[in-house]
């Protein structure tokens, strides 16, 4: 084996603990897959606030993610306890989390404008725990071990807890509402968050108690937030990443929200949704389980643009499909989530490899600074897709439970495909730009470790 596929005895990680950190993704997925395929359409048609109205408060609502994405992040990197600096979070504010969850999807006896406003505060509420937990769990995976490619390993295997909680969720949630309800969908939603909060809290747990930090800062290294953000923004690695993971999540989102409404108002089949959303989930098990092994013969800076270029030329054929092409429908799904899978290990391992090049340049690890700013940029291309598409709704004449029009549903059609197209073709030439490869990976790996090394002696 070359020396860049061989990992260290030293630095690989046993399957058992990477099996418990993906209980963490799975739980934060009970969250993320929910806001990413049913959020919209809880507010639109259940809560009852407009289309624009909730891609504006999902818009705003991120603007605090600005200061307590970074913050987090710093707070865990100058955390010291027994446990190490992330994984305590993990289990903290585990239970804060399932209480937001269902506050956030808890409909109130009130007012338009009251009403809003409980919207806006509640789901603020949820998304700075989720952001209390997640900051930490992601940047957990940076200091698991230092090999660049056993994190790939991690991730992917992370992804499989991710996807199969979301392929969970895919196809359980409206028919949990369903179930709880008993035709209530207000009391439905809110018993079904009930039952992912229980989930979730009891994954976190596990990945808290089965997993370790290896990697420390160099002792030496003081605190200095202004200087850790300056060498953030100095650096064109992770500048790439963030702009290209900001159109990547803004396409995911469009495409995850518009599916709701494309099956209930243009093919008039929703009881297929749920289908039709696992079977993106199993296509993107197969493509995570392979990903390891395909990024150790192509790289992962390649194959990270095969995924997203290739995956959104594919999605562009949901403009072909009629009412009655349901084949080519299912087909165009399962083909496109196979492709775009390869994506979602490598970005955070991607990620991971920015705070490795970021502690070469400069001599300082912000381990949770770089993976603050990634959740952070998860969160704000969530809330520009979901701003877009209720802005494209609202400009297309969308109107809650009713017959749609022909150029409603065009919107939600363009929105299935062309628009997310578009914007991971933008994203993949993008990555042109980013200049880590795995010859250089391997280059800094070996004089990091060698720095470290003289450090304790």
């Amino acid at each position: 084996m070359s020396a860049a596929t061989t990992v260290p005895l030293a630095d690989r990680i046993s399957l058992k603990e990477k099996i418990g950190y993906s209980f963490g993704d799975a739980a934060s997925n009970f969250y993320w897959k929910t806001f990413e395929f049913f959020l919209m359409i809880f507010y639109t048609d259940v809560f009852g606030i407009s289309a624009a109205a909730v891609g504006t408060m999902l818009l705003v609502t991120r603007i605090a993610d600005a200061v307590a994405d970074p913050t987090m992040g710093a707070i865990a990197d100058r955390t010291k306890t027994r446990w190490g600096h992330f994984r305590p979070y993990i289990l903290w504010f585990s239970v804060p989390l399932a209480v937001a969850g269902v506050l956030t999807f808890t409909t109130p006896h009130l007012g338009g404008g009251a009403k809003l406003v409980y919207a806006y505060i509640t789901y603020s509420l949820l998304m700075f725990l989720y952001t209390a937990v997640n900051i930490p769990y992601t940047a957990l995976m940076g200091v698991m071990t230092p090999n660049s490619q056993e994190r790939t390993s991690i991730s992917s295997i992370r992804f499989f807890g991710a996807f199969t909680a979301g392929v969970f969720v895919q196809y359980f949630t409206l028919r949990l509402v369903k179930f709880f309800g008993g035709g209530n969908d207000q009391l439905g939603w809110q018993l079904t968050m009930v039952l992912y909060g229980i989930l979730a809290v009891g994954l976190l747990v596990l990945c808290f108690l089965t997993t370790r930090e290896r990697v420390a800062p160099p002792a030496q290294q003081h605190s200095d937030i202004k200087r850790d953000l300056g060498d953030l923004f100095g650096s064109r690695p992770w500048l790439v990443l963030v702009g290209v993971l900001l159109m990547v999540l803004a396409a995911f989102v469009i495409k995850g929200s518009a599916s709701v409404y494309y099956f209930k108002y243009f093919l008039k089949r929703q009881d297929l949704l749920g289908a039709f959303l696992v079977s993106n989930g199993l296509a993107f098990l197969v493509a995570v389980s392979i990903t390891s092994r395909l990024a150790k013969l192509f790289g992962k800076k390649p194959l990270f643009m095969i995924a997203i270029g290739g995956g959104g030329l594919i999605i562009a054929g949901f403009c072909l499909a009629g009412p009655s092409d349901l084949w080519l429908i299912f087909a165009l799904q399962i083909v496109s989530s196979f492709v775009i899978g390869f994506n979602s290990p490598l970005v955070f391992a991607m990620f991971a490899d920015t705070a490795d090049h970021a502690e070469w340049r400069t001599g300082r690890r912000t381990t949770g600074l770089v993976f603050a700013s990634a959740i952070f940029s998860t969160k704000i291309g969530v809330a520009i897709g979901a701003w877009m598409f209720g802005l494209i709704l609202a400009y297309f004449g969308y109107v809650a439970n009713v017959e749609q029009t022909g150029r409603s549903l065009h919107g939600i059609i363009l929105s299935m495909s062309w628009i997310p197209c578009v914007l991971m073709v933008l994203a993949a030439a993008a990555m042109t730009l980013y200049p880590l490869d795995d010859p250089l990976m391997v280059k800094i790996e070996a004089e990091l470790k060698t720095r470290r090394g003289v450090i304790e002696a």
